[in-house]
């Protein structure tokens, strides 16, 4: 059994989040996969996903689109990570383009623990690895990320609200699994070894390795696209407001939850008094 097949459709009472509930696994590719964006998570990788849109891709699959955008999409990345790191099943170019077929572009966490999978399922794409100083990528995704990661408040939530039941298992499976389950003191060392093994696996003339303070130049060069005219590259930067905003999606959550709760209690006291008044009925009659 695929871990997949635990899908669960959302709940009527998830009002209090805007998540959409797309069941990958119906899914084929629509677009041709143009581009891999190997690199680790807080590399710019957001302002990278803008910066694509600008330049006309069709999507440019983040970890957003499974953690606040479509929480399903998270059941599909278990199994790749049980695939590549459990050796539970297999994950192929068909289940790729069911995860991925809407997409033109991917980046972030946790595709880039599937640099080898991606590159060998898309040999047409070019790939790009947004580089960073590794000591301010550590302690930038130390005070974001992988706080998330080990949140006790989204760890508790996933007992019981539909999206974090998806989300977080899948979550703590990437940073177990890629980081080797100690992202403080191994994060770098796999981060420097991930550079290095994308370099060995792509030809130099299909791969860049770009800072996003180079702006549009280099990177429409790279993809033979114009150049927007007078419109500044994306500097999408969510680090500021990373844990309010964590924290206010997990009382949403708890709030669907809460709803949840109420509705059911609901029933079971409608189901009570409907007992109650045909049981009087028949000892009044």
């Amino acid at each position: 059994m695929s871990y997949a097949d635990r899908y669960t459709k959302k709940p009527v009472t998830d009002i209090f989040t805007s998540d959409t509930d797309i069941d990958r696994r119906q899914c084929t590719r629509t677009v041709p996969m143009r581009a891999l964006l190997l690199a680790p998570g807080r590399t710019g990788t957001a302002s990278m996903r803008a910066a694509m849109k600008q330049l006309g891709f069709i999507d440019t699959y983040h970890m957003m689109n499974c953690s606040i955008e479509n929480p399903p999409d998270a059941l599909l990345w278990m199994d790749a990570l049980r695939a590549k790191y459990d050796g539970v099943g297999e994950f192929t170019r068909k289940d790729w383009d069911k995860l991925l077929g809407g997409s033109q572009a991917v980046c972030d966490w946790p595709a880039c623990a599937f640099a080898k999978e991606l590159i060998e399922a898309y040999p047409e794409a070019k790939v790009i690895m947004a580089t960073r100083d590794v000591n301010s990528w550590h302690a930038s995704t130390m005070k974001t990320v992988y706080w998330r990661a080990t949140d006790p408040e989204l760890r508790t939530l996933s007992n019981f609200s539909w999206a974090a039941k998806m989300y977080y298992p899948m979550l703590k499976k990437f940073f177990d699994t890629f980081f080797e389950g100690d992202f403080p003191n191994r994060g770098k060392e796999v981060f420097t070894r991930h550079y290095e093994e994308v370099r060995k696996m792509v030809p130099p003339e299909r791969l860049l390795e770009y800072r996003v303070q180079d702006g549009w130049e280099p990177l429409c060069e790279f993809l033979d696209i114009p150049v927007p005219k007078d419109v500044p590259f994306p500097n999408v930067n969510d680090n500021s407001d990373f844990i309010s905003r964590s924290r206010r999606r997990n009382r949403n959550q708890m709030y669907n939850v809460a709803l949840q709760w109420l509705e059911m209690l609901g029933l079971v006291l409608l189901v009570l008094y409907l007992v109650f008044y045909v049981q009087n009925s028949m000892f009044s009659s």
